[in-house]
Formats: C-alpha cells, structure tokens, sequence
C-alpha cells in the first residue's frame, strides 16, 4: 500500500531498518513547529544509531510537549534499558503503561524489568494485563488506544461497530461509556455500565467505572452504595476503602470519608492521593487548618504532586512560604511531570507570586497553564456562538406566547444563572442562609436534558434490549448533530410539564426539608428557555460582574470542567460579549422573569440587595440572611473559603493589577459591553 503522509512514508523507512534515511527525510518536519509524531519517530532512530543523548534530548522537548505521551515514555523505557539503567527503565515504563495502557510492548518490557530487578510481585501484575491485552480482541487494544490519543470520535466509530457484531462484550460497552465520559454523554455511560455490572457482577473495573459515572452524575447515594459493594466483597483493601471513602465525601458524610481515609493511610502511609482526598473532605467541611496538614503531608510524600499545591492555593486565603515557593519553581522544571501536575503547579505559582505583588511573573505562570489547558480542549468560539445564536432565533418572543401554559407548577427551584466567578457562590450562601431555602450544588440536571435532546431523544431505555447493542444504538453517534434547541418547537406541553417533573424528583435527593432550593449551575443561562417553559414558577437570578473582573478570575481559576472557555482570554471575553447578548434576549422575551445582580451592588449594599432577592424570591426578610458566613453548611466551589468571611472588597478591582497584559481581553470584549461599564 502506498502511503499517503510523509510520516507515514518515514514510518516504513524505520520499519525496514533505514535509520539514518529516516531521519534525513524528518528534517523538514522537524522545523518550526515539529509535530509529536515526528519527534517521536526522531528519537527512535536516534536511539538504533545508538546516539542515546540526543534521542534523550529529543524526548524531553516531545515531553514538554504533550506531557503525557505514552509512546515517548515507552521509548524513553528503551533508552534506559539499552544503557543499563534498568530502574529508570522500570520508571518511564510505568509511566507509558499508565498513559497508555494498549501499549503491549511497554508493559512487556515492564515486566521484564522489573523480573531483573527482583519485583516479583510488581512483574506478576504486568505480566498479567500484559496477558489480558493479548486475549483482547485487537479492534479494543486499537480503541484503547485510540482513547489515550485523544482520538475519541474514531475510537466511537472502532467500538460501535464492534460492539454490533458483538453487543454482550463488557469490555467494548466499558470503551464506549469511557468515550461517553470524556465527551460528557454522561446518561449513556451510565446505562452502558450499569449492562456491563449486570453481564459480569465481578468486573472490579466496569464496577469501579460505573461508581464514577453515577458520582459524576450526582447520584451520590447510587455511587456509595456501588463502592460498599466493592468493598463488602475485598474488606481491607485500601483501594477500595478510598474508592468508598470518596463515595462518602461527594454524598456529604465527611465524618465516615475522613475516618474511612485514615483507615487508607494506617495501610499506606503519607499515600499523597489519599492525603489530598482527605483535605478536600476538610476544605469542604470547612476544616482549614485540616485541609493545610493534609496537603502538607501529601507534599511531604510527594515534592511533584502539583494538585495539592494547587489545592492550597485553591483555598485562597492560604499564602505560600518562601520554601513552597522554591520548591514549586524547581518542580516546574520536572521534564516528567504529568500533563495535570505541570497545570496544576502553573496556576499555584500564579497564585503565590500574585499575593507576592509579583503581577508580570503571576501572569506569565497563568497564560502558562492556560495554554497547557487549550492545546488539549476542542473549545470553539465560534460554535458556542451559534449555539446562542439558535437560542435566540428559536426561543423568540412568538415561541413562548404559543406556549404560556405548558409545564410543572412547582415553585421550588431557584436557579442562579451567570458565568463562574462572578459572585453566585455569595448569592447562594445569602439565599441558603435563609429559612425556607436548601443550598445545594451545581446541578447538572439540566445539562444533561439538554445533552437528550441534542440526539433528538428521551433516551429511555430499550425495554426489550439487554445488552450493549442498545447501548451501541442509543442517540447514533455521540458526536451527532445537535437538534437542540430546534427540538423545543417539536415537543408539546406534556414533555415539558415531564421534564419539569423529573428535575423535581431528581434534585430531591441533594434538598433537606425547606420548601426551596438553590440550582447554582451557571452554564443554565445558556437555557433559560427550556427552564422557563419546564418550570415556569422557578426564580432565576444572574449573577453579574464586572466583565475584566468576572473573566480575569475566570482565567486565573483551574476549573474541574466544563468552562473550556477560559483557557484564552478572547475566548473568554468573547465568552462574556455572548453571555450579556443572550441575557439581554431572555430579558426581552420572559419579562419579569430573570432579576439581575450586581456583584458590585452586593459588595457595597449587602442588606439592600439581599431584601431585593428575598422580594424576588417571594420570601420574607431574616437577618441571618447578612451573617451568611455564620451559616453552616458544606461548600463545594472555588470560593468556599471566601464566603465564609464577612463582606470584603479588596478582590473588586484586582484585575487591574494585571492590566497591561489584558488588552486581548479588553478587545474581545467588545465596543457594547466596554461602553456598558466604562471601561
């Protein structure tokens, strides 16, 4: 077969020995902006010409590059091993195996190793999935590999076909749910794995799988009672004590997850995942002085565990000692950091340096980990504003006149609306503190509504199908064209009164006893309309801030997921620019319905804008509402340490620090939104 790329016309030139051809036809490709592919291929043939050195210098620059590249450190396992180093061998080996675990070669190579090196136990265990990937069929060693590329919509097409001819295979359906994840399709991972759970009661994997899902879902007492099965059938495994300590900590019950992690760390000691663990549970608890021990220890055990440095920058209040400091510095230099380690210790530095008063080196370590973040994201302004765009042009004023009676009745959802950072975490511990009102979490209810109807589908579950055929079925492609929100049109009064319906019942399991409760998702502004027609009793509140304010924070904060926006600033000030167009939309269209507050106005009148919300709300005034940072209640956000301190104002005008760095931000914001605040 003729090749049909350059790199793929190299690769048969390294097949058939030519090491040296190879690399005299990489140099152009290597040039300017060198891709992956063509430096790994430069290191290979740097390595059979027996040039160890330059093949390791080429391997720290594909490193720095894409952090967590498997075949890199799977060559890098080779180059140790051919120059007698076995223990470094044994190291980059595992590393490969971790990033990509289709790597047949690397952990065959570990095994061999490690027999050397006189780990029996550890050569046992890769030996073992070593065995299990060779029994695998070779279409999901392909798709497995495939996923840890990133090269997920090809992975789909490999597993769905697959899974066709072969619909009972647990191992495709857990491939397709791990696609379903990373790609957000969170309601079909689930389906797929609770089959898988059901084919093989004892595949620890799909079960630990499915574990997460429903966590990730929000079906916290589902997950818990999935890690207790785990860990009634292996007790005293600390793999799955962690798994049901974790499963304790997202449902609330942080007494049983601190206790559960201490059982972890009496078997592992100064384990540096179980110490972080266990100071999120404090953080969230409101443990300070906890949280600080916990992530020391972790540091301790771990110098290159960037998320517990970033944890405690996470904390905001928290300032680094001049040695923290240090030590972050030389970890940046790590040319084997993993890709979230090499992030998470960017946005630390930025951190520490800013409370330093050092601005240009802050941003220089924001931008950093910004870019790490978009070089891995599939973010498009452009799509997101099209998706606006059908917003508008689908949900106009004439839409919902044809619809004015159409939903539930109930009127217990209050829903704070906005972009992250802009001082809904403060809106919802004012509100929480009231009453008659639970404080919950971010929601994602509706987002995964609207992930159904973006396939056209209710997505209930094939009555006759018991396998992973349904699954292979379900929605067609995950990447399928988007039919919302044009689907709205098509839908009666009775499947929004439904959906209504469901998201009551659903979110009842995160609600106390109060008569109201707080969905604080912010990205539900994006769909007023559905929400409006669904539950047309609900309050919605946008929570607003200054646009350098609001996006500068956005940029300097690492969020889990879902704010793809945020890694570039004329992303996010486009972003912005989107976000007031489309609110000032459903301000015309659904007059009345939304109450617009000013984080600002907050700041500088705290009581007049909470009676402001109550009267909104139809709630009547109680004081506790302004000692909000008395109230006690766990908070999962950001800004869990901030809103546990009176009103301050010294974070209000912050970004000016960092203005001379900002005019992308200040651009793309627009001439409109710069006009509306003086900017």
């Amino acid at each position: 077969m003729t090749p049909d790329t350059p790199l793929q016309k190299i690769q048969q030139t390294i097949t058939a020995g030519h090491f040296q051809a190879a690399l005299t036809d990489l140099r152009p490709l290597l040039q300017d902006n060198p891709s992956p592919e063509a430096l790994y291929m430069q290191a290979v043939c740097l390595r059979y010409l027996n040039r160890f050195q330059e093949a390791h210098t080429v391997l720290n620059e594909l490193k720095q590059l894409r952090p967590e590249h498997g075949r890199a450190y799977q060559e890098e396992g080779h180059l140790f091993r051919d120059t007698g180093d076995l223990a470094a061998a044994a190291t980059a080996y595992r590393r490969a195996c971790r990033y990509n675990p289709a790597l047949l070669a690397a952990w065959k190579s570990l095994a061999a190793a490690l027999r050397r090196l006189g780990a029996a136990d550890e050569a046992a265990a890769a030996e073992a999935q070593l065995e299990r990937l060779r029994n695998l069929p070779e279409v999901l060693v392909a798709v497995t590999d495939l996923i840890a590329q990133k090269k997920l919509l090809k992975a789909e097409d490999l597993v769905r076909q697959f899974l066709r001819r072969h619909p009972r295979h647990v191992e495709a359906m857990r491939l397709l749910a791990d696609i379903g994840v990373k790609l957000s399709v969170l309601d079909d991972a689930e389906y797929l794995l609770e089959s898988a759970c059901e084919f093989e009661p004892d595949n620890i994997q799909a079960r630990i799988d499915y574990t997460q899902v429903l966590r990730k879902r929000q079906k916290f007492a589902a997950a818990r009672a999935q890690a207790k099965l785990l860990l009634d059938k292996h007790p005293g495994r600390p793999a799955f004590q962690s798994l049901y300590a974790v499963e304790c900590m997202h449902g609330g019950d942080f007494d049983e997850a601190i206790a559960m992690f201490d059982k972890v760390l009496a078997a592992l000691p100064g384990d540096p995942i179980t110490l972080t663990s266990r100071g999120h549970a404090s953080k969230t608890k409101g443990d300070f002085h906890g949280a600080v021990a916990a992530y020391r220890d972790a540091l301790r055990s771990r110098p290159d565990h960037g998320e517990a440095y970033y944890a405690l920058a996470n904390l905001k209040t928290y300032r680094f000692l001049d040695t923290e400091i240090a030590a972050m510095n030389r970890q940046s230099d790590n040319a084997d950091l993993s890709f979230l380690d090499r992030v998470y210790l960017r946005f630390a530095l930025g951190k520490a340096c800013e409370d330093r008063g050092e601005f240009a080196q802050s941003f220089q370590h924001y931008a950093e980990g910004n870019r790490l973040k978009k070089a891995q994201s599939r973010y498009s302004a452009e799509q997101t504003r099209g998706e606006f765009e059908a917003q508008i042009a689908t949900c106009d004023a004439a839409f919902f006149a044809a619809r004015r009676d159409c939903g539930h009745p109930a009127p217990d959802p209050i829903f704070i609306v906005g972009l992250p950072r802009a001082g809904s975490t403060l809106l919802e511990q004012i509100l929480a503190s009231h009453s008659r009102v639970d404080g919950t979490l971010e929601l994602p209810n509706v987002l995964a509504l609207t992930h159904r109807l973006r396939r056209g589908e209710g997505l209930r579950r094939g009555e006759n199908s018991q396998s992973g055929e349904e699954g292979a079925r379900r929605g067609g492609s995950i990447a399928a064209q988007s039919r919302y929100p044009r689907i709205l049109s098509e839908l009666d009064a009775a499947a929004f009164a439904a959906f209504g319906k469901a998201y009551i019942e659903d979110t009842r399991i995160h609600r106390k006893q109060a008569p109201f409760f707080i969905d604080k998702m912010p990205n539900n502004f994006r769909h007023l309309g559905l929400i409006a027609l669904m539950l047309p009793r609900a309050k919605i509140i946008d929570a607003r801030r200054h646009p350098m304010a609001c996006c500068f924070s956005g940029f300097r904060q690492l969020f889990a997921e879902g704010q793809e926006f945020s890694y570039s600033l004329a992303d996010i000030g486009a972003y912005y620019r989107d976000y007031t167009r489309l609110m000032a939309h459903w301000n015309r269209v659904l007059p009345g319905r939304v109450l617009t507050v000013s984080h600002e106005d907050v700041v500088a009148d705290l009581e007049g804008q909470a009676r402001r919300m109550l009267d909104f709300c139809g709630l009547p005034f109680e004081p506790a509402c302004l000692e909000y940072h008395k109230t006690k209640r766990d908070i999962r956000t950001p800004s869990s340490e901030q809103v546990r301190r009176p009103i301050f104002t010294s974070g209000l005008d912050n970004w000016k620090n960092f203005a001379p760095w900002l005019q992308p931000l200040k651009e793309a914001l627009g001439a409109e939104v710069r006009g509306d605040w003086g900017i």
